[in-house]
């Protein structure tokens, strides 16, 4: 019903001013006076109306932002507290909200550092030029690559280690050039391999205690390239196979446990290759190169099986992993520098499932995929931000989730395994960022209200068993990983020594030609003697490692008796 109010208007003081308080007979604001015909200036009102007394006509409605429809007419109802003439639509359904924001117990991840007495203090984090995460973390200890001089080296540190280190801490020295690369064996978490500038490749073992001088001598080292090794990877489920990828245009992979090599891909990339990567069940692998080439490759029957030029038309390095459902996740760059990622199937290379566009920066984003939450992390060297997305089979596939930021920039990344992370506190992801002089670990968690073990959370994720043998994975077989469930937490397995069987190459490889009759070496008569040495050194080897455990030892029970009178 439609009024005509010609001698309506609206009352003033406010209710809250001094003059509403010395005169409280006069109505509250918002209200409106109806005098009745013929009354006179001075006279009190006869009717006071407030304004949900009004009637108010059907208008059309006002279509509402991000694209939801509604009818064109709609009843404006004025809430309680609004004035006259200032009309508020109708709210939201449920079921028209729940569209606009995508579900997903991911949503609220967040990022946060540990205190100042938790971080890694006083540590030279190496300064070479190369786009190496120049670290590697597993549920014992951390290890960084260090500024050394005189050759590479890496320090390893136990994880309960933090506060600042000893600068006479013992590292891992051997190299005769910068470490380009390291990275920790899987199956066995005392094991972790090196690669350098030297051409070489380096398997350590690392013991569970503190050593006293420099570990120097590796159980094997791996010669196969001739320029600089910048990438090397273990496989997910064959016991000691590690890939090993250099300057040379090449990707060997080798069985550590004889110190030989398996297979050489030589024929396959014509430039410096930036990247490899394996899928879940080590069949294939994804590797990115200079000449802008995305191959998909098997390496056992040393073929391309799918391939794409130019995912990203920018020159700057793309990066490329493989996420569960076996599509291939890359980083890169626009043609105008800017930052893109996408997300593709090898089945169907043409068409990129998801493309979007980041930001404008020089770093190479490092992506870090965990894949029992399907989430990719994305770590750009140089950058003070981690950016982390969902992967899913909804449009459009790759979800924004969040972006942790810090003041400092980063000079790498640590990525901790599921297996080492706190289930207690809902923690899905663990970063270890370096700064020029520190590591500092960073803890993505899932904010929920129950202590309880939460499934949903932590599905069974790859333990350190692996499915397969060196000799089984080589000859065609396929293995998934060895899940274990987290239910209880993790607890690390105790030291177990690599053993590496080498092979007599003469057994193998007899020498061409005829043997020298007149020859004064008898080989059945030194090769008793040739044991008897090895027993020898073997048996010192052994006695010098208890004796450096007995002195650490001591050294530890002498500091907590000198801590203890002071």
């Amino acid at each position: 019903m439609a009024m005509s109010l010609p001698s309506a208007k609206w009352l003033w003081p406010p209710p809250d001013s001094p003059q509403h308080l010395q005169h409280p007979h006069i109505p509250a604001q918002g209200s409106l006076l109806l005098p009745e015909a013929g009354s006179g200036p001075h006279q009190a009102p006869s009717r006071i109306l407030k304004p949900w007394h009004l009637s108010v006509p059907r208008l059309p409605a006002v279509p509402r932002v991000g694209g939801i429809s509604q009818s064109t007419e709609g009843t404006r109802t004025p809430p309680s507290c609004a004035r006259v003439g200032k009309w508020w639509p109708d709210p939201v359904p449920p079921a028209m909200s729940r569209r606009v924001v995508r579900q997903s117990k991911f949503r609220h991840v967040f990022g946060q550092p540990v205190k100042a007495d938790q971080m890694y203090e006083d540590i030279r984090v190496s300064k070479v030029t190369c786009d190496s995460s120049f670290c590697a973390v597993n549920p014992k200890f951390v290890a960084i690559i260090v500024e050394s001089g005189g050759g590479g080296a890496f320090i390893v540190l136990p994880l309960a280690k933090t506060g600042r280190v000893d600068k006479n801490h013992p590292l891992v020295t051997g190299h005769t050039a910068p470490v380009l690369d390291i990275d920790w064996c899987p199956h066995n978490d005392n094991v972790i391999a090196s690669a350098s500038e030297d051409t070489t490749v380096m398997v350590w073992q690392i013991p569970d205690y503190v050593p006293v001088r420099n570990i120097t001598e590796p159980v094997v080292t791996l010669e196969g390239h001739s320029k600089r090794v910048s990438i090397i990877s273990w496989h997910p489920t064959a016991r000691n196979v590690l890939l090993s990828a250099g300057c040379d245009n090449l990707v060997i992979l080798w069985n550590v446990g004889t110190g030989e090599m398996l297979l050489a891909l030589d024929d396959m990339h014509t430039d410096l290759i930036y990247n490899v990567g394996w899928n879940r069940n080590g069949s294939l692998l994804v590797t990115t190169c200079k000449d802008k080439k995305v191959r998909v490759i098997d390496p056992r029957k040393q073929q391309i099986i799918a391939e794409r030029f130019a995912p990203h038309e920018g020159l700057r390095p793309v990066r490329a992993i493989f996420t569960r459902e076996g599509h291939i996740f890359t980083t890169g760059f626009t043609r105008m520098s800017q930052r893109e990622l996408g997300l593709w199937d090898p089945n169907n290379f043409e068409e990129p499932i998801a493309l979007q566009e980041m930001d404008t920066s020089n770093g190479v984003l490092l992506p870090f995929y965990d894949a029992d939450s399907s989430i990719v992390y994305l770590c750009g060297k140089g950058d003070s931000s981690i950016r982390y997305f969902e992967i899913t089979d909804e449009a459009p596939y790759v979800h924004y989730l969040n972006t942790y930021s810090s003041k400092e920039p980063q000079r790498g990344m640590g990525f901790m395994p599921k297996r080492g992370l706190d289930v207690s506190k809902c923690e899905i992801a663990r970063f270890f960022k370096l700064h020029e002089r520190k590591c500092e670990p960073i803890v993505m968690t899932v904010p929920r209200k129950s202590d309880l073990f939460q499934d949903d959370l932590y599905p069974d994720t790859p333990g350190p068993e692996p499915a397969l043998e060196a000799d089984e994975w080589l000859s065609g077989k396929d293995a998934e990983p060895i899940l274990i469930s987290l239910r209880d937490g993790y607890v690390p397995i105790k030291n177990r020594e690599l053993k590496v069987v080498k092979k007599n190459i003469l057994d193998s490889k007899p020498p061409p030609g005829p043997r020298r009759s007149h020859s004064s070496c008898n080989s059945d008569y030194f090769s008793p003697a040739l044991e008897e040495v090895l027993e020898e050194i073997r048996a010192l080897k052994e006695t010098v490692q208890a004796q450096e455990k007995r002195i650490s030892d001591l050294e530890n029970k002498l500091c907590q008796f000198t801590n203890g009178t002071d």
